[in-house]
């Protein structure tokens, strides 16, 4: 983890700012989502990048019933059905 020098204070509503210049480097544009996760007594910040439920996988994703599944996941399970008739 590198650190920036970069302090920030919470404000009442317990949020903070991140600095634009931060944000750019990092490619986070006004109204990204971001994750929040936790590591002990870390807080992390990552960009949110929706993944496939079985394989993790970010790319060929197909939206079914709220849930994200890959292409190939998709086209694996499929073929498992169709092998069980």
């Amino acid at each position: 983890m590198k650190a920036t020098g970069i302090v920030r204070k919470v404000d009442e509503l317990g949020r903070i700012v991140i600095p634009i210049e931060l944000r750019r480097t990092m490619g986070i544009d006004i109204k990204d989502p971001l994750e929040i996760f936790v590591d002990g007594e870390k807080i992390i910040l990552r960009k949110y990048e929706p993944t496939c439920i079985f394989s993790g996988s970010s790319e060929n994703l197909i939206n079914f019933k709220g849930k994200m599944v890959s292409r190939d996941i998709l086209d694996e399970l499929i073929e498992s059905f169709n092998q069980a008739k």
